[in-house]
């Protein structure tokens, strides 16, 4: 790794503090936002040509999952978990003379864990995050935040990160144990001080091991700027947080503010840590992946990218990101290198940076440089099963006692059900484990509604929820909940996301128009053609928004083309009425980021923004109600597939051993292809016979 200063001290640092500290000339602060300067243990200079490789190491979308451990099924899951990216930190370390490890954000939100010491024992402001913990064993050099850092509000955020957030609500003199690196964020502003809310960028000086031309190892010094921007969606994402608080800039307009900073004061190499993916439409400074443009800024030389919890490079044969200027095989996004590392800490990216040494500056030479993907997953055993990289042995005891404090919250007793609640068949017309969520959440908003919003109490309150867990993570990424007792873990499980309770006014034409959205999730099927057909499309399945209720009755045509599926719609028997108006329970991210499914859900169409999160909600539901019942509560299905007649197979994944479930939902039209559907996800091939 790159070498560290004898005495050295890294700050998440609010701008205005930044440049008070000075600590024996090894932290200086840099002008334009308060960025800190972290230096190394000094190198003679050299007046003669040299090279070295700088190996970028990235982590992203590690969502808090520390150990390989899966809290909804209490059970160890080595398909993931930062104890095993921990292990390709240290090997990646062992084969580079030169690295420099960052996190791209959405870290710390997305387990059992993380809900424990944010919300049900909250850490003390002395406490390091568990997931901070953690990522201290490796030595971090710096990270940025994503969207769901915003989940648990500004003033959690506040402490974990080490206080001196300048913002309304907030103590900005909180002095908290942090996260241990420098955290940067370029476009999402304070309100209260119109300043970025965190230090824009930094530049941090190391020392590179490089070589002369004479072929003889020497020391030089470098100065590596970092800068982080995160999706301008959290202000709708988290508005009940955010509104009033602070603002968002596109990630371009704040690349072109802040790199030509960086640059003049000395910064040999910039590396733009995005939290957002690759989108092929127009720009706009609300763009939720913008790495297609932010890699165009001039001065950027590397790139990280998360969020969409994808690949790249992609070596598949179909790779997810084909959009021109992506080139997957030398991994560079219009010339940048770029990497994306899956999520969950199943990957490690890797950048390798050609340096050039001119005698007196840095430059990177791109068609020398490279990106690769080093993965958790090594391959398979004799038997077919999959082998996964050792954890690290020093990561698992740093978080022990939270870890087990966690697993005996989340065994908390709360009902009973008699049948298996699961997401595995949803796609094909199972509603076990989304009708409770529905359930839950209209009796939640209907009895608000007619205690508290009069004005809305003649109109009929409805619900959708979706398969939150779909399969794409692999086998194990499905909603499963045995028959039996149920507990908080398995509500958790029902209901993945921290998100809160919102009700909106739609209207029937609004309902279609929102069904035919949700309707993506399927790909054309020709029912002439011979051939094997793919089921569901690349859209995602926590975006299958679905009614759980007889209420509600429709049919989705997978032969039509997009825009045209939802046929015979129906409430209370009767063709539904364009005109009627209707209140529906969703979420906050659906209610006022859905308008890609109708215009209204940008907000305007909310007439409650609830205060408690939908897991919650379940929660409560089942304890009123402890005996949980298929005829009650799983088996109520609102739509089905037009009944077509195919030429050949129409198939689709799940997972393995599971043909039993979908027999016990009366799916009878779904049968078993093969075991091992060839993607690498552990998932088995199925049928569905549409004509059934």
């Amino acid at each position: 790794m790159l070498e560290r200063p004898s005495l050295s001290v890294s700050f998440a640092l609010q701008p205005a503090r930044a440049g008070l500290l000075v600590l024996l000339g090894v932290l200086a602060a840099c002008g334009g936002g308060g960025s800190d300067v972290v230096a190394p243990t000094p190198a003679t200079p050299l007046s003669t040509p040299a090279s070295a490789t700088l190996a970028v190491l990235e982590t992203t979308d590690l969502h808090f999952n520390v150990r390989s451990y899966d809290y909804f099924k209490l059970a160890e899951d080595k398909s993931f978990g930062f104890e095993r990216t921990a292990a390709l930190v240290r090997q990646a370390r062992k084969d580079f003379a030169n690295t420099f490890l960052v996190d791209n954000g959405d870290t710390l939100q997305g387990t059992a864990l993380a809900d424990y010491e944010a919300l049900v024992s909250p850490i003390p402001c002395n406490q390091q995050s568990s997931m901070f913990k953690a990522m201290g064993a490796l030595g971090y050099d710096a990270g940025t935040v994503g969207n769901h850092e915003f989940n648990y509000g500004l003033p959690y955020l506040n402490q974990v990160l080490g206080g001196g957030l300048d913002v309304a609500g907030v103590d900005a003199s909180l002095k908290c144990a942090g996260p241990g690196y420098p955290v940067v964020l370029a476009n999402v502003l304070s309100s209260k001080t119109q300043k970025p809310l965190l230090q824009p960028y930094t530049i941090i000086e190391r020392t590179l091991v490089a070589t002369g031309a004479d072929g003889k190892e020497l020391k030089l010094p470098i100065k590596i700027g970092v800068i982080g921007f995160a999706p301008p969606g959290i202000m709708n994402w988290d508005k009940r947080y955010l509104d009033g608080k602070l603002s968002t800039t596109g990630a371009v307009e704040a690349a072109t503010q802040y790199v030509p900073e960086m640059r003049a004061k000395g910064a040999d190499v910039v590396l733009a840590l995005l939290h957002g993916g690759l989108d092929g439409a127009a720009y706009s400074p609300t763009m939720e992946n913008p790495g297609l443009y932010v890699s165009k800024v001039a001065g950027i030389d590397a790139m990280v990218m998360g969020h969409q919890h994808g690949v790249f490079p992609d070596t598949a044969a179909t790779p997810m990101y084909a959009q021109p200027g992506v080139d997957n095989k030398a991994g560079t996004v219009n010339g940048v290198p770029a990497v994306m590392a899956s999520s969950w800490g199943k990957a490690l990216g890797v950048i390798q940076l050609a340096l050039q040494w001119d005698g007196s500056k840095w430059s990177v030479n791109n068609s020398a440089s490279k990106a690769q993907l080093r993965n958790i997953l090594t391959g398979k055993d004799a038997a077919g099963k999959n082998l996964y990289v050792d954890p690290d042995p020093s990561v698992a005891p740093l978080i022990e006692a939270q870890h087990q404090a966690t697993i005996t919250y989340v065994k908390t007793p709360i009902g009973n059900t008699d049948f298996r609640m699961s997401t595995l068949f949803a796609d094909v017309g199972d509603p076990g484990a989304i009708q409770i969520v529905n359930q839950a959440q209209q009796d939640y908003v209907a009895s608000y509604i007619q205690a508290n919003l009069p004005q809305y109490a003649s109109l009929p309150v409805l619900s959708v929820s979706a398969p939150f867990k779909s399969g794409f993570q692999g086998a194990t990424d499905y909603t499963d909940v045995a028959a039996g007792p149920l507990a908080i873990f398995n509500a958790a499980d029902l209901y993945l996301y921290p998100n809160t309770v919102y009700a909106v006014k739609v209207n029937g034409a609004d309902i279609k128009d929102w069904l035919e959205a949700a309707a993506k999730r399927f790909n054309q099927i020709d029912p002439a053609k011979t051939a094997e057909q793919p089921l569901i499309s690349s859209f995602p399945g926590y975006n299958f928004d679905m009614f759980t209720s007889a209420d509600v009755q429709y049919e989705i045509d997978v032969t039509q083309p997009v825009g045209s599926r939802i046929q015979n719609l129906r409430y209370l028997g009767q063709p539904i009425d364009p005109a009627k108006e209707f209140v529906i329970a969703t979420n906050n991210y659906r209610a006022t980021s859905g308008k890609s499914f109708i215009p209204k859900l940008d907000g305007s169409a909310t007439i409650w923004a609830s205060p408690d999160a939908n897991r919650d909600v379940v929660v409560n539901y089942i304890r009123k109600n402890v005996s949980i019942t298929r005829a009650a509560n799983g088996a109520a299905r609102s739509w089905r597939f037009t009944k077509v007649t195919t030429a050949g197979p129409v198939v689709f994944s799940s997972g393995p051993n599971a043909l039993s479930v979908a027999q016990a939902a009366g799916l009878a039209n779904v049968s078993l292809l093969a075991a091992d559907d060839g993607s690498g996800k552990g998932t088995s091939k199925y049928a569905i016979d549409l004509s059934k």
